[in-house]
């Protein structure tokens, strides 16, 4: 079996590897098993392709990874992820909204609702504004306070 195809065959090894792992370490030598694989392809010797993938892997370790794992656990304050992107957008009232509950309209979803005060209450084709989602009701209010 030709020697880079080894190297590539290593190379998905890490790959799946890291799948599992998510450290980031695994993905690096993939990278370093790249490189042998690029001297085996160039017709390099045994113990050239083995420096090359050190090579690589240690300096993949040292400068990408710190990198990409800053990235990947330091987030933005303000980046917001799944339903935390739906408050302080407006909707429409489907449904009569009050405490007890309701319907609205958010583009094309619709959603369970309810409003955020005892005696509050809003009717159908009012625009409302949500103020937060608790599990799969959103909790509305007056869409200009």
């Amino acid at each position: 079996m030709a020697a880079w195809l080894l190297w590539l065959i290593a190379a998905g090894l890490f790959v799946g590897g890291e799948v599992v792992t998510l450290d980031l370490v695994l993905l690096m030598f993939a990278g370093g098993a790249l490189g042998g694989a690029a001297v085996a392809v160039a017709g390099g010797a045994t113990a050239l392709q083995l420096v090359a993938f050190i090579a690589v892997s240690l300096a993949l370790l040292a400068v990408v990874r710190p990198i990409a794992k800053r990235h990947l656990e330091h987030r933005t304050p303000a980046q917001l992820d799944g339903v935390d992107t739906l408050v302080g957008r407006t909707a429409v009232v489907t449904r009569a909204v009050d405490v007890a509950g309701g319907r609205i309209r958010l583009g094309a979803d619709e959603w369970t609702a309810r409003s955020q005060y005892d005696g509050e209450a809003f009717a159908v084709g009012t625009t409302v504004r949500i103020l937060q989602i608790d599990g799969a009701t959103a909790v509305v209010g007056d869409a200009l306070g």
